[in-house]
């Protein structure tokens, strides 16, 4: 991963191009319907979660008993030990994978907001570079959003079968969606505390980008929250 590192910015800037490019091809053409495809790929994406989320939560909850709090966002062991080394790596390298829910996206010609590119964009690039330096808390950060994935992914599933879901319910993703990043800029800020005693190493560069990241990431899911439930204006979940 260290060594491809340059990769994942020339994906990304790949997937800025791809994306746009598709859109205004689309433009003056149908809209392609892909209601099978969509239905496979989230179904995919919600088995993938949940079973990532069970194996992380699984290493994290036995650190909780044997060593605290602290030592389950610090430890460096979740690198090491084979389950949740594996699935870590597998989580960092998915958010490459999820850049393809902005392809159906695109094609489908639902509207493209701010927030969706930038969530995929940011999560690639930044989920990699944390990554690449071991940083604390990662284990947290690989449970908490593969728990909030599995849910959101299994939302897609349904409403992508043609099945409308209650509004309370897009409601509380969009919650936990909130909920998450501000257990992320939390977390950022424990492992700063925590640093003077050498448990929590982590660079201050890495730790600005990820609190811009996620403080970024709040604003705009705060935002979309209010646009789309106390506006009262529902939005589908293209847009």
């Amino acid at each position: 991963m260290a060594e491809n590192w340059g990769k994942c910015l020339i994906i990304a800037a790949i997937y800025l191009i791809l994306v746009f490019g598709i859109q205004h091809f689309m433009k003056e053409r149908r809209a392609f319907h892909l209601r099978a495809p969509l239905t496979l790929w989230s179904f995919g994406l919600t088995l993938f979660s949940t079973i990532g989320a069970w194996r992380v939560w699984k290493q994290i909850a036995f650190l909780l008993l044997t060593k605290g709090f602290k030592q389950s966002v610090c430890s460096r062991s979740v690198y090491v030990h084979p389950v949740s080394k594996l699935w870590i790596c597998l989580f960092v390298l998915s958010k490459l994978v999820e850049m393809g829910d902005t392809v159906f996206i695109v094609l489908r010609k639902k509207k493209l907001i701010f927030l969706h590119w930038y969530h995929h964009l940011t999560a690639a690039v930044v989920g990699w570079y944390s990554y690449n330096n071991m940083v604390p808390g990662i284990a947290w950060v690989t449970a908490l959003n593969f728990s909030i994935h599995a849910l959101t992914y299994s939302y897609y599933t349904v409403t992508a079968m043609g099945i409308r879901v209650p509004t309370p319910i897009a409601l509380i993703i969009t919650t936990s969606q909130m909920v998450q990043m501000t257990g992320f800029v939390i977390l950022n800020f424990l492992i700063v505390f925590w640093k003077d005693d050498k448990v929590c190493p982590a660079p201050w560069p890495l730790f600005f980008i990820t609190s811009w990241t996620y403080t970024t990431l709040l604003i705009l899911f705060c935002n979309f929250f209010f646009k789309t439930y106390l506006s009262g204006t529902r939005k589908s979940k293209g847009e």
